[in-house]
């Protein structure tokens, strides 16, 4: 993602929008949290959301503007967006490209097709 954004940022606003926590202490625990010591509760309220969306930044080393969905998951409800997805919003403010669910769906050379239609 981050070889897009450094390839279209400067024609297209490509950002990450950070929604519910895949793999919380409090829920679905995976075994590579475990060995990477990544320990997030389930946030309760945005501040918190904030926080561990901060924090997954940080760890990921995300370069590209971050945006974070409220608590009440409105967003990620809109776009179908659990776990990810990747989405492209043209100027009119319709979906140009929907990827599939991720992480299995989650295939930014697909995205890259749809940019370069738009942007051309």
């Amino acid at each position: 993602m981050h070889q897009l954004w450094e390839k279209y940022g400067d024609r297209v606003d490509l950002v990450v929008v950070y929604v519910r926590e895949a793999h919380p202490e409090d829920g679905w625990v995976v075994r590579m949290n475990r060995e990477q010591d990544i320990k997030i509760l389930d946030p309760t309220s945005d501040e918190e959301r904030l926080a561990a969306a901060t924090s997954c930044a940080i760890r990921l080393k995300i370069r590209m503007p971050v945006v974070v969905d409220e608590i009440d998951d409105k967003i990620a409800s809109a776009y179908g967006a659990l776990p990810d997805r990747l989405y492209l919003i043209n100027k009119g403010g319709k979906v140009a490209y929907q990827g599939d669910q991720g992480p299995w769906g989650f295939d930014p050379n697909k995205l890259e097709g749809a940019l370069k239609r738009v942007v051309s």
